[in-house]
C-alpha cells in the first residue's frame, strides 16, 4: 500500500528549507490553567501565506521537473491551498490556475488573484471545482497538484509535525485539523515516527466532515458540502483516494466534530485570550478543548493552522453576530 514515510517527510523539510517559515510554539497560560496541563499553541497561522498549506505546495513545486514547471500547475482549493500554490508558483515564474466553488470566501479569491494566479469559479462544491481541474489537465496539459491526496503535499505538511514534536518533545496529545487529510496524515506520520506514544486527534466541523464520514463507512464516501465557519475544512476526500484515507485510518487515534457555536467560541478565545486572529478552521483545536470534547492528561499541542479570515466576518463573530449566516 502506498504511503508517505518519515524519510519522505524529512527529505521534504530539507527541500523547502528557506521557502517556508519555522513558526513558533508558545504556551497558552489561559488554556493551561483551565485544563491543568500544559497547552502549547503552534502558531502556523503566521506562515508566509497565512496557513500551513505553503509547506505542501512548496514541496510539490520543488519536486516537479523542468518540463512540468514549463506546463504550469492547476488545483482545486477552498482557498488556502490555492493561495499557497499561487505563491510558490510565482516564485518559480510558473503559470498557476486555481479552481474553486462558490462557497469560497471572497477575501481568499482576492488574495489568490493578487499573487498572479488565474481563478476559475465552478459550481457549489470541491467536486465541481475538481471536474474543471481534470478538464484543464486533459485539454491544456497543466500539472495537477491536489490540495491533499498527493505524496509531495503530504510530506510537505508533515514537516510541520516534525517542528511540533521538536518544540514540544514531551507532547502527550496533538490536535490537528482534519479535512481531506493531507495535513492530518502528514503530521501524524511525522509525530508517530518520532514519538509513537503521542496521540493524534483530528478535529473538524460537524457540517460536511467528509473524512469522518468516510472513516465511519470504512471507505471514501460523498458528503454534501455545506457553509461553515470552518470553510477551509470543506470538500470531499475523493472516491478514488489513494493515500490520505488509509493514513488517517491507520494513524489518527480519534476524530472530533464541532458545532458552529463551538467553532465561534474558539475564534473568540483566540482573539480575546491569546491575542491571535485565526480563521474558523484554525480555531478548531482550541474549540475542542473549550467544549470539553478532549480531556488531556499531559502536555498538549494545538495547531493554529490559518489566519485567512475575512475581517468583517471576524468582527461579527467576535460580536456574536455571524453564526446564523454561515450555518444557514
Amino acid at each position: 500500500m502506498a504511503t508517505v514515510t518519515l524519510g519522505d517527510i524529512r527529505a521534504a523539510r530539507e527541500r523547502i528549507a528557506g521557502k517556508v517559515e519555522r513558526t513558533p510554539t508558545v504556551l497558552s497560560s489561559s488554556l493551561s490553567e483551565r485544563l491543568a496541563v500544559p497547552v502549547h499553541l503552534k502558531l502556523e497561522h503566521r506562515q508566509t501565506t497565512g496557513s500551513f498549506k505553503l509547506r505542501g505546495a512548496s514541496n510539490a513545486i520543488a519536486s516537479l521537473g523542468v518540463e512540468e514547471k514549463a506546463r504550469g500547475v492547476v488545483a482545486a482549493s477552498t482557498g488556502n491551498h490555492g493561495r499557497a500554490l499561487a505563491h510558490a508558483a510565482k516564485l518559480e515564474g510558473m503559470r498557476a490556475v486555481i479552481c474553486m466553488s462558490r462557497l469560497v470566501p471572497g477575501n481568499k479569491l482576492d488574495e489568490i488573484r493578487r499573487l498572479g494566479a488565474e481563478v476559475r469559479i465552478v459550481g457549489n462544491s470541491q467536486d465541481d471545482a475538481q471536474a474543471e481541474v481534470e478538464r484543464l489537465t486533459a485539454q491544456e496539459g497543466l500539472v495537477m497538484l491536489p490540495p491533499f491526496d498527493h505524496p509531495a503535499i503530504i510530506a510537505g505538511q508533515g514537516a510541520l509535525g516534525l517542528e511540533m514534536i521538536e518544540q514540544v518533545p514531551d507532547a502527550a496529545l496533538v490536535l490537528v485539523q482534519l479535512s481531506g487529510g493531507g495535513l492530518a496524515s502528514g503530521v501524524a506520520a511525522a509525530i508517530k515516527g518520532v514519538s509513537p506514544g503521542t496521540k493524534i486527534i483530528g478535529v473538524s466541523m460537524a457540517r460536511g466532515a467528509a473524512m469522518k464520514a468516510s472513516l465511519d463507512a470504512g471507505r471514501p464516501v460523498l458528503v454534501e458540502e455545506l457553509p461553515t465557519l470552518a470553510d477551509s475544512l470543506g470538500g470531499g476526500i475523493g472516491l478514488e483516494n489513494r493515500l490520505t484515507f488509509a493514513m488517517c485510518r491507520d494513524l489518527l487515534d480519534d476524530v472530533i466534530l464541532l458545532s458552529e457555536d463551538e467553532i465561534a467560541t474558539g475564534i473568540r478565545h483566540a482573539y480575546a485570550q491569546e491575542r491571535e486572529i485565526v480563521e474558523g478552521a484554525g480555531a478548531v483545536g482550541i474549540a475542542a478543548l473549550l467544549a470539553g470534547k478532549v480531556k488531556p492528561t499531559g502536555p498538549v499541542v494545538v495547531l493554529f493552522s490559518g489566519r485567512n479570515i475575512d475581517m468583517n466576518a471576524h468582527r461579527k463573530i467576535i460580536c456574536g453576530e455571524a453564526i446564523a449566516e454561515r450555518a444557514a
